[in-house]
Formats: structure tokens, C-alpha cells, sequence
């Protein structure tokens, strides 16, 4: 498929177009056409820093109609991030996003316009306030309980666990009971059902599609992409619809009891101003939100697990810090996340080495704006390729190896205050889920740290594939 692109490429654009406009260096099209194997073999943020290594921190790629900037460095990030944030916080669009009304209602695509604003500000203000997940404590406590449980009976059978399929069940769940008071996934099957249709969610977004750089080939679709996508973003607003138009008509009973669920916060909302949150904003939303959390969350404790068993001093200094601050064998709660500066290092260094959104989000200019003398034309999309900060030898020492205490003492965090780490985005985009997320991440990694010794079922398999590990309960002292 990338070489059908490459060749469409060549037959539309193999002259590009000339322009005044003061561009940054990036490799041409002949370049990117010599180099097509290469496409099918890495991912889409290494090639882009091996390139950048060659013309620079900041980069120019045109493919078909979209003019491309890659950002590699801190210092420019900045500049995109922050300084320019407010003409540099657009989204573009992928087919993939643009069926079934979707992107009028995605808080992460769709434009900086009002409604952007007023559901960014109900998820600041209400939905992840550090008032509303306190409220919404116990429910994530009865779900870490649960997935505790899980790793334990498959600890008393000497079985291999599943670290990312473990860690997306338990993650969907704390997600459906802070939104809905209720699990998703009550059985192995529910959770490969649900597991199915986000991962293919995220996969058919994050797939180059030729409809994106050459809109004439819209009514085609030529690799299928808008089909797998509306099917599978049916399914899940099905589902999602079905909890809420339940919880409508529960809540016309005069006995009714409000719960401490952010879909009974958002009813009242929308019930107080219904034209800024209706049931089907509240639907899409709600959408999002479980495609990127349980994604992300689940991705990063298997990337955390998978390094911490390749790494077993750091698994050791994790352990002793956990025993010393909570005792051994106990539950992490989430008000004990910051007395255990060592296992928030271990979740900044995987983040930092495997970042969940590698290339963040796109954005897209919506003027001229100039950076570093160049300029990046109105309309232009911008990635910042955050996995390539993330392993520059000029940014990190032993950049490739993970070390959790070149975090300790350091004062850079998640706020997207630090350039050389964003891992949730930064400015206007930045992810409005990160407190829930560092919430979970901490509780669910440091737990199954403190709980359990870990065996890896087979040595020999590489680090970034699949991790599955057979659990050694620990006994509490």
C-alpha cells in the first residue's frame, strides 16, 4: 500500500510545484520515492527522525495536497506549543475521523471554535477536576481490586498473563465506572470485543490513507479505510447510546438517585444549558474518551512491565521504595502516588522511551505563521515528533537506555510545561484526560509492582512485542 502511495504521488506531483514562500529543507519527492521500501519497514516517527537528522529540527514534507512540518526539537516545539499555540491549534482531519458526523462533535479533531471551547471547559471544570475524580475514588479502587484478583488467580495456576489485554480490561472498566457507574467487561469475551473495536479504531486513524493527501480520491476509498471506520465507530456509539438513553429514562422516576458518574454530571449540564452539551455531543464525547484512554493507559503499563522485567535493578529499587512507603504486598492508593517519587520516574521514563501518541496529534496553521525565519503557510498540518525528542543523544544522556533516575529531582512533569517531554501534548491541545490518567497509571503499575514478582513466559521475545508474564504472588508482611 505505501508503494501504491508513493506511485500516486510520483504520476500527480513528480514536478511540485514552485512557491516564494521561505520553506524549510526536507527530503523531496524523488528522495521519499528512492526510500519507499523504507516506509514499509519502519514506523512512521522513526523514518521522520532519521530524516530529520539529516535536514533538521524543523522539516518540510509535501505529499499530495498536504503540506507536512516535522518538529524534533525542544526549542521549536516551544514555539509551536506555546508562542504560536493560539494560530497553530486547528486540527486536520482524517477520513477516518469525518463519518458519521464525528468530527462536528471530537473534542481532539475538530476545530478551535466554541463548542471546542465549552467542551474543554466542562472536561477541565467538571469531568476531571481533582473534585469529581475524588468523588469517583471508589469506584476505581472496587476496579483495581478486581484486576488484582485476576492477576492472582492466574498467579495460583502458574499461568502467563496478558500485561496489555490485563491492563486494557481493567483500564476500559475504570473508565465505564467513572462514567457510568457500571464494567464494560464482565468476561474475557466483552473484553476482546471491546478491545477489538478500539485497537481497530486507533489503527485505521494512525494508517497513512490517500484519501487524506489526494481529496478526489474521496468517493473511492480505495483501502477501505471510511468502511472499517464507520462500522466500528457505530458499534461502540451503539453501546455508548444504549447507557445513556437507559440513564434518561431512569432518571424520569421521581425516586431517582443521582450518581457520582460523570454521564449523570453531563445530563445535568446539558438539562441546565442544553445547547451546549445534548445527548449526542454527550455520546461522541464520551467516545473519545474511551478510545484514547483505555488505549494509551493500557499501552503504557505493558511498555512499563515489558521494561521493568528487562530491567530488573529498577524492578528491585521499585520494589524497595513501595515497601518502605506502603509495606510490601499492598494496594497503591492514589493518595500515596506522590510519596513515590521512584515509580513516578518509572512512568515519566516509559513515556518518555514509548510515548502512546508518538507524533502527538496533528495541527494545523490557521494563518501564516513564521518559526525560526521559516514560514508555515495557513492550512499547513505540524507534527512534533515527540518519540524523536525523546531519544536525542543532545536532549537525554544514554538517551536509548531506560533510567528511571534521570527523573529524580528533576522538576520536569506532565503539564506540558517541559518541551523535551510532552507527553500528553501541550497548550490549547493538550490532553484534557491526564489527571485520570496519571491516576490510573500510577495505581495500576505500582500495585502490580508491590504485589507480585513477575517471570517473563519467554526471554527470547523482543521488548516491543506483546509481554506476557507469569505472576509470583508476595506475601505481606
Amino acid at each position: 500500500m505505501f508503494l501504491l502511495f508513493l506511485s500516486y504521488i510520483a504520476i500527480t506531483l513528480f514536478h511540485r510545484t514552485k512557491t516564494h514562500i521561505n520553506l524549510p529543507p526536507g527530503p523531496s519527492l524523488l528522495t521519499l520515492i528512492r526510500n519507499a521500501s523504507e516506509l514499509g519497514k519502519l514506523k512512521p516517527q522513526h523514518l521522520l527522525a532519521k530524516y530529520s537528522k539529516i535536514y533538521g529540527p524543523i522539516m518540510h514534507l509535501k505529499l499530495g495536497q498536504i503540506t507536512t512540518f516535522v518538529i524534533s526539537s525542544p526549542e521549536i516545539a516551544q514555539q509551536v506549543l506555546q508562542t504560536h499555540d493560539l494560530f497553530l491549534s486547528d486540527r486536520t482531519i482524517p477520513q477516518a475521523v469525518a463519518v458519521l458526523d464525528h468530527q462536528h462533535f471530537s473534542l481532539p479533531f475538530m476545530p478551535a471554535c466554541d463548542l471546542w471551547r465549552d467542551l474543554k471547559k466542562i472536561c477541565k471544570n467538571h469531568l476531571f477536576s481533582s473534585k469529581t475524580l475524588d468523588a469517583s475514588y471508589q469506584l476505581r479502587c472496587n476496579k483495581l481490586q478486581d484486576f488484582l484478583c485476576d492477576i492472582d488467580r492466574s498467579s495460583k495456576r502458574g499461568e502467563a498473563v496478558d500485561i496489555g489485554r490485563a491492563a486494557f480490561k481493567t483500564t476500559l472498566n475504570f473508565l465505564s465506572n467513572t462514567f457510568f457507574s457500571m464494567d464494560f467487561a464482565n468476561s474475557a469475551g466483552e473484553t476482546d470485543e471491546y478491545k477489538d473495536i478500539i485497537e481497530n479504531l486507533v489503527r485505521v486513524i494512525g494508517t497513512p490513507n490517500l484519501v487524506d493527501f489526494f481529496p478526489a480520491l474521496r468517493m473511492f476509498d480505495p483501502q477501505g479505510i471510511k468502511g472499517i471506520s464507520t462500522t466500528y465507530l457505530e458499534k461502540l456509539l451503539q453501546i455508548i447510546d444504549s447507557y445513556t438513553t437507559n440513564r434518561l429514562k431512569l432518571r424520569e422516576s421521581e425516586n431517582y438517585i443521582l450518581k457520582d458518574d460523570m454521564l449523570d454530571m453531563l445530563l445535568n449540564i446539558s438539562q441546565d444549558n442544553g445547547q451546549k452539551m445534548d445527548n449526542i455531543k454527550i455520546k461522541h464525547l464520551f467516545l473519545d474518551l474511551f478510545v484514547a484512554g483505555t488505549d494509551t493507559t493500557s499501552y503504557t503499563i505493558e511498555r512499563a512491565m515489558a521494561e521493568l522485567i528487562h530491567n530488573p535493578h529498577v524492578m528491585t529499587k521499585a520494589k524497595e521504595e513501595l515497601e518502605q512507603v506502603i509495606g510490601i504486598g499492598n494496594t497503591i492508593d492514589e493518595s500515596d502516588i506522590t510519596k513515590l517519587p521512584y515509580l513516578q520516574a518509572i512512568v515519566k521514563e516509559t513515556l518518555r522511551l514509548h510515548p502512546s501518541a508518538p507524533l502527538l496529534l496533528p495541527r494545523k496553521a490557521r494563518i501564516d505563521v513564521k518559526i525560526c525565519g521559516y514560514t508555515i503557510p495557513q492550512g499547513s498540518q505540524i507534527l512534533v515528533n515527540e518519540w524523536a525528542m525523546g531519544r536525542n543523544p543532545s536532549i537525554w544522556d544514554n538517551p536509548n537506555m531506560f533510567f528511571p533516575e534521570r527523573f529524580l529531582g528533576s522538576e520536569i512533569n506532565f503539564k506540558g510545561q517541559y518541551f523535551q517531554f510532552t507527553p500528553f501534548g501541550g497548550g490549547r491541545r493538550m490532553c484534557p484526560g491526564m489527571p485520570l490518567a496519571i491516576r490510573m497509571l500510577h495505581t495500576m503499575l505500582g500495585s502490580l509492582i508491590n504485589s507480585f514478582d513477575w517471570k517473563k513466559e519467554n526471554i527470547d521475545r523482543d521488548i516491543d512485542q506483546p509481554l506476557r508474564a507469569i505472576p509470583i504472588r508476595v506475601n505481606k508482611l
